[in-house]
């Protein structure tokens, strides 16, 4: 009998529209109490179609003209590793959607190193190792994220941590160097798993059909080597969004109407 983690909620959301929009809502909710306490903000973000979504539908937000953005910092769980004006970088969309369209000053975005700078794939994860230590506390060389966003592959990786493969064993690193990834492009910088799960709340935002068998397992107690996204955790929380598509595979005991 599969055992699941109490730990792990689910959140269903009809569409990843309905889903976008109710993870920005929460998000600029979130960081809106802790600035207004005069408490710094950590957030880590994602890439891929349903990150950008949430994004988006933040900087579409009036709430967030509210928002002390002074306080907030942006780091990402993963790049990859190409020209710094490459739409292939998380980065991109994460600036489109929603950082040029917050007075965030620009020193408190934490993008890894790009391609076109100088640095080989080694020198630029070690760059943003020393940028995450300038943050750290309790003993960590980084900083607690408040909020860590995570996607969810189709193999059920997440950042840029993959099945199968020596990163996501990495324990003694906070960052490590991505070479030859099943997924293109090829070279990557990704937090490791011992970084991603310091984190106070974890948000993975999960949609589509392809996503449901990974999102299946991950909750179903499989191994983190195998399926990296099982062994995604927050110190507090662990939230999964999902939207209908996704959630074809979900446990109706980890579904939590009310959160």
């Amino acid at each position: 009998m599969a055992e699941f983690s109490p730990s792990k909620r689910v959140v269903i959301s009809p569409d990843a529209g309905t889903l976008a929009s109710s993870v920005a809502a929460r998000l600029l909710d979130r960081v809106a109490k802790r600035t207004s306490e005069g408490r710094t903000v950590h957030v880590a973000l994602t890439g891929g179609a349903i990150g950008t979504k949430v994004l988006e539908a933040a900087g579409s937000d009036p709430v967030r003209e509210s928002i002390d953005w002074g306080r907030v910092h942006f780091w990402w769980g993963d790049e990859r590793f190409v020209p710094r004006s490459s739409p292939e970088r998380n980065e991109y969309g994460a600036r489109r959607g929603l950082l040029d369209r917050i007075a965030v000053p620009s020193e408190n975005i934490h993008s890894p190193a790009a391609a076109d700078e100088g640095l080989d794939l080694d020198e630029a994860a070690a760059r943003y190792a020393s940028e995450l230590a300038r943050f750290g506390r309790d003993g960590q060389a980084w900083p607690s994220f408040d909020i860590c966003f995570l996607g969810v592959g189709a193999d059920g990786h997440i950042a840029s941590l993959f099945p199968d493969r020596p990163e996501i064993q990495v324990r003694d690193h906070a960052v490590v160097p991505v070479r030859d990834s099943s997924h293109p492009p090829a070279e990557r910088i990704s937090l490791t798993r011992p970084v991603l799960n310091s984190s106070k709340r974890v948000w993975m935002v999960v949609c589509g059909t392809d996503k449901a068998s990974a999102l299946g397992l991950a909750l179903a107690g499989a191994s983190y080597e195998t399926v990296p996204a099982a062994g995604a955790k927050g110190r507090k929380r662990t939230i999964l969004f999902v939207d209908t598509d996704a959630a074809t595979d979900v446990p109706p005991e980890l579904i939590d109407p009310d959160y």
